[in-house]
Parts: C-alpha cells; structure tokens; sequence
C-alpha cells in the first residue's frame, strides 16, 4: 500500500468514526491533543487499525506516538514489516 493510501485511509476514518475535523489532521498536529482519545478510544482505535489494516497493535505503541506524522509512519512501517 503506498504512503499516499495509508494517509487517506487513516484520515478518513479519523474523520468518520472519531469525529475529528479534517482541516486538525495535519502532519505536525500532536495526535492525544488532536485525537482527544480517552482509555476506550484508544481501544476502537486500535480495532479499527487492525480491521483497515490487518496486523495487531499493541496499546503501549502509541506511548512513542507523538504526532499525526508520526502515526502514519508506525502504520506505514507495520505494512511493510508484516
């Protein structure tokens, strides 16, 4: 799946299923304050990786997440070494 794919995907459904505005998803953006996950979003998120995506997430990955681009990198990096 190319870079650009992964973006889209990741965007869309930030957008559709967490409610975030779509002109926030910027690269840069710092992905808690974005996001505005609390415990049991966190877990739908990592459901809806996995189903988008197909491989496992662990929740403590997103400890060393720290922005949107940093995000699009860890999937980016999860297809390629799956």
């Amino acid at each position: 799946m190319e870079q650009k794919e992964i973006i889209e995907k990741i965007n869309y459904f930030l957008v559709e299923d967490f409610e975030v505005e779509p002109e926030d998803i910027q690269p840069e953006s710092k992905l808690k304050e974005t996001l505005d996950l609390d415990s049991l979003d966190y877990i739908d998120l990592i459901v809806v990786i996995e189903s988008n995506f197909g491989f496992k997430v662990k929740p403590e990955d997103f400890q060393t997440m720290e922005t949107i681009q940093d995000f699009y990198t860890y999937v980016e990096h999860r297809l390629q070494t799956a």
